[in-house]
């Protein structure tokens, strides 16, 4: 009680100023029970500030902690994404995607059409390299099962190289971005109980497939993308004129459709890769699963691009989608056939292939006939002096005269 009153006593804050003054000045003139009585009051202040100090300092990382939190949860998302490229998607990027790559390397420089190229140690598209040409779009006006929004017919140039997946993406394709995070978990894509592995990956949407070729552009370094739509029917043609790619009736297994004779007809989607091939070396351009493509969705070509771009609105809700499926007849696979969805939806028949941009010199081909082999190609003339002009007439002997191989 006696402590707690002389405690009580002790000078504090203004009242001590002037005392410690006389004592810093004339220690040696105060009485000695005035000098311990003004050390006492020191050493109290001192530990009243201190403790002032901590929690004052207390307070502060409270407050900073919570705003902390406050942004994480704001930025959840963001910071979740971070998390996930530093700690996964980067050393997937690193170890199964950069090594392979074909960017600015002499593979790459010397890809001549009908090439093919994986950037990636296993489950990304094979790609194959098509060749720049022209062709005619849309189907005449007596074709077969012809719907009118296959009209007009119109030349269509495709002024470059580019590539085209050998397949429909696949399950193994598809999983692989699933497991790094690049592409959609919730709610992923269903085999509908057909299997995963080299099946066609399916319940897709328009815009899970664009999440995928951001994905793979990202893993790579390169452009990859959708097909736009007159890539998409200028790749599955190869220069022919036909109903179908292989002639104008269906035949018996040419492909996966109701009525094309397969084993898996109005069944299941079949393994990629189960049919021949395209002149272009391109599979299942035809049945099996539709394929999204970029291009928005029109009633006829009236106004379409020329030169094989997408055709793109503003505001666009349905997009295009090509090939026709196991569930479908025969005449959806045609190569003039289109069909219109909703870009969100996903079907146990959607499924989408990609393209990839090649960063070749700006020389063209165009086909010698439509009715030809789609390798008979020759350049379009280039200006007197440019150093791409140079004669060749056919795709070998046209890129390996490229400087440097083709770049």
């Amino acid at each position: 009680m006696a402590e707690d009153s002389k405690s009580d006593s002790l000078l504090m804050g203004a009242a001590l100023t002037q005392p410690q003054s006389w004592l810093d000045k004339r220690r040696g003139d105060l009485p000695a029970a005035d000098r311990d009585f003004i050390d006492q009051s020191t050493r109290r202040e001192n530990k009243s500030r201190a403790r002032a100090r901590r929690v004052r300092n207390l307070v502060y990382v409270l407050l900073v902690g919570i705003i902390a939190v406050l942004v994480g949860w704001i930025n959840q998302s963001y910071l979740k994404e971070e998390m996930n490229w530093y700690f996964v998607m980067w050393p997937y990027m690193v170890s199964q995607v950069r090594p392979y790559g074909l960017y600015l390397t002499d593979r790459e420089q010397a890809l001549k059409p009908g090439d093919s190229f994986r950037e990636c140690a296993k489950d990304c598209p094979e790609m194959v390299v098509v060749p720049a040409g022209e062709f005619t779009m849309g189907s005449p006006s007596d074709e077969k099962g012809r719907y009118g929004n296959e009209g007009p017919q119109h030349k269509v140039t495709i002024a470059k190289p580019f590539a085209v997946s050998k397949y429909d993406v696949t399950f193994a394709d598809w999983d692989a971005c699933v497991s790094v995070g690049g592409c959609p978990q919730e709610r992923q894509a269903s085999d509908a109980g057909s299997g995963r592995g080299n099946r066609p990956v399916i319940y897709v949407s328009w815009y899970n497939a664009k999440a995928y070729v951001a994905w793979l552009s990202r893993m790579t370094g390169m452009e990859y993308r959708l097909l736009s739509e007159a890539e998409w029917e200028y790749a599955t043609r190869t220069g022919t004129t036909t109903a179908y790619y292989w002639g104008n009736e269906i035949g018996k297994n040419n492909a996966n459709c109701d009525g094309c004779g397969s084993q898996w007809d109005r069944k299941q989607t079949a393994p990629v890769g189960s049919f021949k091939s395209n002149a272009f070396g391109l599979y299942d351009m035809a049945g099996n699963v539709w394929q999204w493509v970029e291009d928005c969705y029109h009633e006829n070509y009236d106004g379409a691009p020329t030169d094989g771009s997408a055709w793109k609105d503003t505001d666009c809700i349905s997009r295009v989608v090509r090939g026709g499926s196991s569930f479908n007849d025969l005449q959806t696979l045609r190569a003039a056939y289109r069909q219109r969805s909703d870009a969100a939806i996903r079907l146990d028949n959607l499924g989408f292939r990609v393209a990839r941009t090649l960063p070749l010199n700006p020389y063209s081909f165009t086909p010698v006939s439509m009715g030809g082999s789609p390798w008979s190609i020759r350049p379009m003339t280039a200006p007197s002096g440019s150093r791409w002009a140079w004669p060749c007439t056919a795709h070998s002997s046209c890129f390996s005269s490229l400087p440097g191989g083709g770049r």
